[in-house]
């Protein structure tokens, strides 16, 4: 066995005296994996579905982002148990627990479906600096994707991570462009409460791409991984089936920062599709194409102050959201071969790790730099995910519940109701999906 191929995470041995960390940890400092994964969530093609849902419906589509709150919450906390407890990322558990076609399948789409996701959102942040300063379109595609890859194999976790927790106020943008133009609240307020539904096709379309868009396989392969990564930063933290006297501090600290992450995640979207439909919609502008006809649209009714916000947070997102979809697909290939993984890693030892999340990315700017339609190529990136989401949540699921995983930490009552109602929600939308498609 070479060195290169030892498991993927080496658990440190347990140290009782210092198993606890201080419970007077600033609340702000809990934060992390699922601060990161949410701000994640609203990369630019998330903008883009967002900014069309509100231009082509209005308000009517504002109480989705209402239910897909706790569904996030409910997902993204099942998948931060697993590799907090487990001491492992979710490709690493699916080997030991599935058969190797389940693990190579699912990775395999997450893979393909995350470099097309990449080339999207390279593109939507290169037509952003263009309206904002000019240059050529491939220059600032190639730009961002190396920007992107040498921050992630040079600068250490400990360090990147705080960067990503900044990049998060990148999304802060989109709420202050809801005070830039006139809202009816009284109407909106109306919306939420009782939404008018039509059950067209079109309508139902965008219902699914929403749910889609919130709850993506990147996410929670990516979150499990930074539990992980935090867990083997910390010199005093185990896996809780080892040291479960952690568990009632770390239990807590995932609940708090996925209500929070996940909270502001649908926060953003929710201001999103408000200004998009206060402004857009009113003035019969109803195809919205990308993130940056958006941003364009914007510019004439709402002013340059809203045009500016907008097209400057669509860069800010994309540079939070494509190394976090390069690197959910590198903790997916390199856990499912069993290679080391880590951001904290030597180029010499994690060449393999770093070769994913290049090759991810640099396949994603050549596509972004091509011919390639990126927003059709973001459509079947969409039906990808959608179709991956529901047999990795049900996995995720099985993988919570079951005591040889997760010892006396399984997933019981209300978690596991909300992650069973989340897994619900998607293969509906699936259905849907693949019913329009047909």
């Amino acid at each position: 066995m070479t060195e290169d191929s030892l498991p993927a995470t080496r658990h440190k041995p347990r140290d009782h005296h210092h198993a606890i960390p201080p419970d007077d940890t600033p609340w702000s400092k809990r934060l992390g994996p699922g601060l990161i994964t949410g701000a994640a969530d609203d990369d630019p093609s998330g903008i883009a579905t967002y900014s069309q849902s509100g231009a082509q419906f209005g308000f009517q589509l504002l109480w989705t982002l209402l239910l897909t709150w706790p569904l996030m919450v409910g997902i993204q906390s099942v998948s931060a148990r697993i590799g907090r407890v487990t001491g492992d990322g979710l490709a690493g558990n699916l080997k030991r627990m599935y058969s190797p076609w389940l693990l190579y399948s699912v990775v395999s789409l997450l893979t393909v479906a995350n470099t097309v996701n990449i080339a999207a959102d390279l593109a939507a942040m290169a037509d952003s600096v263009q309206l904002l300063a000019g240059g050529p379109h491939a220059v600032w595609v190639i730009a961002f994707g190396a920007v992107s890859v040498l921050l992630q194999v040079f600068i250490p976790y400990v360090r990147y991570v705080r960067m990503l927790k900044w990049l998060t106020l990148a999304l802060f943008t989109y709420v202050g462009t809801v005070f830039s133009v006139q809202i009816p609240w009284g109407e909106v307020l109306r919306s939420l409460i009782m939404p008018a539904i039509p059950f067209n096709r079109d309508y139902l379309t965008t219902l699914v791409a929403i749910l889609g868009t919130t709850i993506s396989p990147y996410l929670f392969f990516w979150q499990a991984s930074q539990e992980v990564e935090d867990l083997k930063a910390d010199p005093h933290a185990q896996p809780l089936r080892e040291a479960p006297q952690q568990a009632r501090q770390h239990l807590r600290r995932i609940a708090i920062d996925n209500w929070v992450g996940m909270g502001m995640s649908n926060l953003v979207a929710f201001f999103i599709m408000l200004t998009t439909a206060a402004t857009l919609y009113v003035h019969g502008i109803t195809d919205i194409q990308s993130s940056r006809d958006a941003a364009l649209a914007l510019k004439p009714i709402a002013g340059n102050f809203a045009f500016l916000l907008f097209a400057a947070g669509i860069i800010g997102t994309g540079m939070l959201a494509v190394p976090v979809l390069a690197g959910s697909a590198a903790y997916a290939v390199a856990g499912a071969f069993g290679w080391r993984t880590g951001l904290d890693l030597r180029l010499g030892l994690g060449w393999r790790f770093y070769g994913i999340i290049a090759t991810s990315t640099l396949i994603g700017a050549a596509i972004g730099i091509s011919e390639i339609d990126p927003m059709r190529a973001l459509y079947w990136a969409a039906v990808l995910n959608g179709v991956a989401s529901v047999p990795i949540m049900v996995v995720m699921m099985r993988l919570a519940t079951r005591p040889e995983v997760m010892g006396p930490f399984v997933v019981k009552r209300r978690l596991k109701w909300m992650g069973w109602t989340a897994t619900a929600a998607m293969g509906v939308a699936v259905a849907l999906m693949l019913w329009n498609v047909i």
